[in-house]
This record gives structure tokens, C-alpha cells and sequence, in this order.
């Protein structure tokens, strides 16, 4: 299995924890806040405006607030101002790590990813640093829900997508950002089920893991980044064999 599917299998069961903590919807509220201040609030026009508040229906967030976090970000409350910044840094094994983040408070924001950096065997580098090892990809988690797979795969690789990578009973489709919402409409259309759609950064190559005490600290890396509340998202070119991988 490739690091892709996995980190966006380990994404996604993270992402259903921090539901039960009650984050994620501060988390994707600051996403569309930075997204309408920086293109407006007309969401035909603003594609990352479109990609968060389509983050925010996958997790059931309330329509008040995601209109309270768009009036908030084109500015209907100038009382705060939130900027997105990327952190980039390294890991355990010499993984590289990039940190989206959305903050009132740079100094603080930055403080907090230094210390999880610095707690968990990682180090915070210089802008530059790591971002070169990424492009930027549209990804697509499908799941089959009954459908005759073999069909399903081969209907997925026509659909323009670059990749699809096999994932048990899901497939994961891999896009450039130009082409991604029409993969999207067309997979619905096809009447596969979308679990999870985002536009990120992929690793151009990935760093195989080999021990179970490096894996241990990268993943603990991963999650005190996650659970940063300013902390958007992160993505790592870390791969880490199924054997290592525990619950």
C-alpha cells in the first residue's frame, strides 16, 4: 500500500476523533474564515472558499456557522484578524512535515508547533526548508458501498484522475487541483459514495520507516500537531509498513 493511501487513512481516522473532541469544527471554521478574506465571499468564484465549506458539510457543521465564519472572514467582524501560515519542519528518520495553520496569534501559534517539534524528536526549520519534497493534489477518498469493485476502479481511472490507489473497499483518487471538482461531480454522478475530498500536499517521494521506536515518535509528532486548535492540517512523506502500524 502506498504512503499516500495510508497517511490519508491515518488523516481520516484522526479526523473522526477530533469530531468527538469538538474541534473540528473550530478547525474548519478558521479554514473558511482565511478563505473568504483572502478571495471574497462569493463562493461560485472562490475555490478554497468552496473546498472548506464543503469540509464543513462532511462533518455535519451547522449552517449558522459556517455562514458566521464566512460574514467573519470577509470582513462582517473586524475584532479579529486570522492569517494562514505553513510551518515546515522535520521529523523522526528525517521525515519532512508541513503545518497549515490558521491564527490571531503568530508568536503564539508558532511557539506551540516549536514545542511539539521539539517534544517529540522533530525539529522546525526555515520556510523553504522541506516544501520542495511536495506538490499540490486534489484527493479523493471513495468508498464502493456494494459496488462491483473491479467496475468501480476501472470507471475511477477514466475519470481524468492521475492516480487511484486501491484501498480495501475504498479507493483513494488522486487529482491535479484544476481537475478536482470535475472528478468529484463525476464519481457522485457515477453514484459512488465521496467520503472525503481536500486539496493538499502530496509527497513527491516518501521516507520508508523501518522501526517501530521511529514510527512510535512520528506518529506522536502527527498528533500533538493535530491537536494544536490552531493547526489546520499536516501533512508528512513519512511510510510506515502495515506491521508497524498499530491501533
Amino acid at each position: 500500500m502506498s504512503g499516500h493511501s495510508k497517511w490519508a487513512s491515518i488523516k481520516h481516522k484522526k479526523a473522526l476523533v477530533d469530531a468527538k473532541k469538538g474541534k473540528v469544527w473550530t478547525k474548519i471554521a478558521n479554514m473558511i474564515t482565511v478563505a473568504a478574506r483572502e478571495s471574497g465571499s462569493d463562493i461560485e468564484s472562490n475555490f478554497k472558499l468552496r473546498l472548506a465549506i464543503s469540509k464543513a458539510k462532511e462533518s455535519n457543521m451547522p449552517k449558522e456557522n459556517i455562514d458566521r465564519a464566512i460574514k467573519r472572514g470577509a470582513g462582517g467582524d473586524k475584532s479579529v484578524i486570522i492569517e494562514e501560515i505553513r510551518y515546515e519542519g522535520y521529523g523522526s528518520g528525517g521525515i519532512a512535515v508541513m503545518v497549515n495553520a490558521a491564527t490571531d496569534n503568530r508568536n503564539r501559534t508558532a511557539s506551540e508547533i516549536r514545542a511539539a517539534f521539539s517534544k517529540h524528536n522533530g525539529k522546525l526549520g526555515e520556510t523553504g526548508s522541506v516544501g520542495w519534497m511536495f506538490d499540490e493534489k486534489g484527493q479523493i477518498l471513495v468508498d464502493f458501498k456494494g459496488r462491483d469493485k473491479e467496475e468501480s476502479l476501472l470507471f475511477l481511472m477514466d475519470t481524468g484522475a492521475e492516480d487511484v490507489i486501491e484501498l480495501d473497499n475504498q479507493a483513494l483518487v488522486i487529482t491535479s487541483p484544476r481537475d478536482f471538482e470535475e472528478v468529484i461531480e463525476k464519481i457522485k454522478d457515477y453514484g459512488l459514495d465521496v467520503v472525503s475530498s481536500e486539496v493538499s500536499l502530496v509527497p513527491k517521494n516518501e521516507v520508508k520507516v523501518s522501526d517501530e521506536k521511529t514510527a512510535f515518535q512520528i506518529l506522536k509528532l502527527i498528533d500533538a500537531l493535530e491537536d494544536i486548535d490552531d493547526v489546520m492540517d499536516v501533512v508528512s512523506n513519512f511510510n510506515i509498513p502495515d506491521d508497524l502500524l498499530k491501533d
